[in-house]
């Protein structure tokens, strides 16, 4: 006999949704602004990072979008310097609050009982890589007597295997990434003590990510609130009901919901900055969800072959007054940002695209813009004009 669903607590229409995950994605409001990238991190709980890099990378785009031209030596040091974060699985590869360590045990036991694995692990190498860590360490897996077997990216080394071993085991941590690279060290050294355990179960873990995934998201599906730290559906149905988030249904969403019940005590106000986004920012990096709320499709095109492209290789949504109002694939050349290829949602959104474009251009030391192909062509002088008057 299965156990019957609490009916909704509350009823939210579309664009109640749609604002109170602007919200509570550090868009509106301003505590999370107010504590800089550190608070962003908090906020959201995990932050992708990915190996693309066009205008920056996603780790530093995502406190761009709520902060604005925060230096990017600055957001380094805001992840990296001192104790606050550690990198892990989460959503993807993330940077991770450090306070949330002892809630992803049950994925570190999860790899330690794992039976297979796509690289074999030489005899001896683990040891000497945790020896060695120990001994010099942090080090980089060059570092450790070399990443790569040969040029192929996935022909990891036997010290390469044993120390992405040992990441996933939890006995050893990404404190920071150096030129990309990332640099590892003992999680005895790297985590402070009192986090530094595995006590809590698989059900503790998985409450406290529900919670955090649903604090981050507002209100979400089951299948938002499992994506975000990619849990699977039946973990999150294990625990919801004593996650502390609360059944709500939303307006044309035809899904059961869940939502903070902190978020939902006052209505979102205020308004945003016009940004470009990231394609792995956690407001839109779940693809149905951001149909769902914003009524825009999205998907990042960098893997699909070249003639195959709709919008170009890392097509950014441009943010606007709470709507996701158009789409720029940018480039670099010199001191010029190129916008290879940009889609507006009508004449109206020339402006914001305009403003978002000039803004990232001075963020990343660029002086000009230069607008290659506008999807619509008849919207293009409006797009320049509106740039030449912002650049002037």
């Amino acid at each position: 006999m299965t156990t019957p669903r609490p009916r909704p607590a509350t009823e939210l229409s579309a664009d109640e949704a749609r604002r109170l995950s602007l919200r509570t994605q550090g868009f509106l409001g301003a505590p999370p602004r107010r504590s800089g990238v550190r608070g962003i991190l908090r906020h959201l709980g995990a932050i992708q990072l990915d190996t693309i890099s066009v205008l920056a990378r996603s780790h530093e785009l995502v406190p761009y979008a709520r902060l604005g031209a925060v230096g990017r030596k600055t957001v380094e040091k805001a992840y990296w310097e001192g104790t606050h974060a550690f990198e892990y699985w989460s959503h993807a590869a993330c940077i991770l609050p450090i306070e949330e360590w002892p809630h992803f045990a049950f994925r570190r036991r999860a790899y330690r009982n794992r039976p297979h694995w796509n690289h074999e692990l030489p005899d001896g190498a683990y040891d000497e890589v945790i020896k060695q860590l120990r001994d010099e360490g942090p080090l980089t897996a060059t570092e450790l007597g070399g990443a790569k077997k040969t040029n192929d990216w996935w022909d990891w080394s036997g010290s390469k295997v044993a120390v992405e071993r040992a990441l996933m085991y939890g006995e050893v941590v990404c404190v920071e990434r150096r030129g990309w690279k990332r640099v590892y060290d003992l999680a005895e050294r790297a985590i402070p003590e009192a986090l530094l355990h595995d006590e809590l179960d698989d059900t503790e873990c998985l409450r406290r990510l529900v919670r955090l995934a649903g604090q981050s998201l507002g209100v979400g599906t089951r299948a938002d609130i499992a994506d975000y730290h990619r849990l699977k559906g039946e973990q999150v149905d294990a625990v919801i009901a004593d996650s502390g988030l609360v059944p709500v249904t939303v307006e044309g969403w035809g899904k059961p919901a869940w939502a903070d019940p902190a978020a939902l005590e006052t209505p979102p106000r205020g308004r945003h900055r016009t940004t470009l986004l990231s394609p792995f920012d956690s407001l839109i990096w779940e693809r149905a969800r951001t149909e769902r709320i914003f009524g825009f499709t999205h998907r990042l095109e960098a893997y699909v072959p070249k003639q195959k492209r709709v919008y170009g290789y890392f097509a950014m949504p441009v943010l606007a007054g709470g709507r996701l109002v158009g789409r720029v694939d940018p480039a670099r050349a010199g001191r010029t940002l190129v916008a290879k290829q940009v889609t507006l949602d009508g004449a109206k959104a020339a402006p914001a695209v305009a403003l978002a474009l000039a803004e990232a251009a001075t963020w990343v030391d660029c002086t000009d813009v230069r607008v290659e192909r506008v999807d619509a062509p008849d919207l293009r002088e409006p797009l320049v004009k509106e740039l030449a008057r912002i650049l002037a």
